[in-house]
């Protein structure tokens, strides 16, 4: 593949200047994507089956790995490369996001067919606080140096608290932001469809949807607080880092519905995670004194997410049961 192949002189951490017209090009593909998905493709509310699931996650990866081709004809191999790195460090982290996501259907009974709504605009939410979040923290960096081991020590901190956290529970109905929302407006107990407010008798309430939705836009500041930084130890170019997140943060829904029964199975997920985290922390501490290539933190992130995934398939499968022959 040419990105993956492509060199360049340097491969410090680098503004690529991208053109205005790329900016454009880029925001209008993402608007044009998500009113399809909104308004074509999802538009009647129906439960999402495994095998929409899967086409649908490979359609969104697919695209994203082929936007890294735009990257490297316009900015260079360099900033492909990084592209890829950021796009492959922010699927792997939201997984965890994603199991999140299940405890909150599950507690507050969401019904499968209105689910895809509520995450279409956690996803939109979830795009407009990484773009915050993104020139905030290249603004920090460009203008404190400091700034770059505060970023290094969370994730590192962060890396030991994924591997070896252990299992916490999810408890939604603590969560102070569902608290300021009943504090805010009262609640329905009942659904409307896929409506996030109703009215009863002259009364305008929030459904449960808008309830969720609420607590999944609290849920991913948590995990931006990981990920953005993470990614800026790859890359410092705006365009590069904002993109990259971007692409990854579309396939998320598809992704949920896929993996969304698959955590009893990923044993070594949080090892593999915590091991990523661990990698890029280092690497944004020692920055200053030595840059690890682009491509080395590729084939790092990749080695590490295969052995996650093989260690953890071959483990659940010999642990379960045997069916015993008549």
């Amino acid at each position: 593949m040419p990105v993956i192949l492509a060199s360049e002189a340097s491969d410090e951490l680098q503004s690529f200047n991208a053109p205005l017209g790329l900016w454009a090009a880029f925001l209008a593909g993402v608007v044009v994507m998500l009113l399809v998905d909104l308004f074509v493709l999802n538009r009647k509310a129906h439960e999402i089956s495994l095998r929409e699931a899967g086409i649908t996650s490979a359609v969104w990866i697919s695209i994203g790995v082929a936007f890294s081709l735009v990257v490297w004809a316009v900015l260079g191999g360099t900033a492909a490369n990084q592209y890829l790195a950021g796009f492959i460090i922010e699927k792997s982290l939201s997984v965890d996001n994603v199991f999140v996501w299940a405890v909150i259907f599950n507690y507050f009974a969401i019904p499968l067919r209105y689910q895809h709504r509520v995450l279409f605009w956690g996803i939109f939410g979830a795009i407009a606080l990484r773009a915050v979040f993104i020139f905030a923290g290249v603004a920090l960096i460009e203008t404190f140096s400091w700034v770059l081991y505060l970023f290094g020590a969370i994730l590192v901190y962060t890396a030991f608290k994924v591997a070896f956290g252990g299992d916490h529970e999810i408890h939604p109905e603590n969560n102070p932001a569902l608290k300021l929302v009943r504090r805010v407006m009262p609640v329905s107990s009942e659904f409307d469809g896929q409506k996030m407010f109703t009215r009863a008798d002259g009364v305008r309430l929030a459904t449960p949807l808008f309830v969720v939705l609420v607590l999944i836009e609290a849920s991913d500041v948590v995990f931006a607080v990981d990920s953005v930084p993470a990614i800026l130890a790859i890359s410092r170019d705006q365009f590069v880092v904002l993109s990259s997140n971007v692409m990854a943060i579309l396939g998320l829904r598809a992704l949920y519905f896929l993996l969304a029964g698959a955590k009893d199975r990923l044993v070594y997920l949080n090892k593999g995670l915590g091991a990523i985290l661990l990698f890029v922390g280092v690497k944004m501490l020692i920055s200053e004194w030595y840059h690890i290539p682009t491509l080395l933190s590729l084939g790092v992130i990749a080695v590490v997410l295969t052995i996650t995934v093989v260690a953890s398939v071959l483990t659940t499968r010999e642990t379960e049961p045997q069916q015993v022959a008549p």
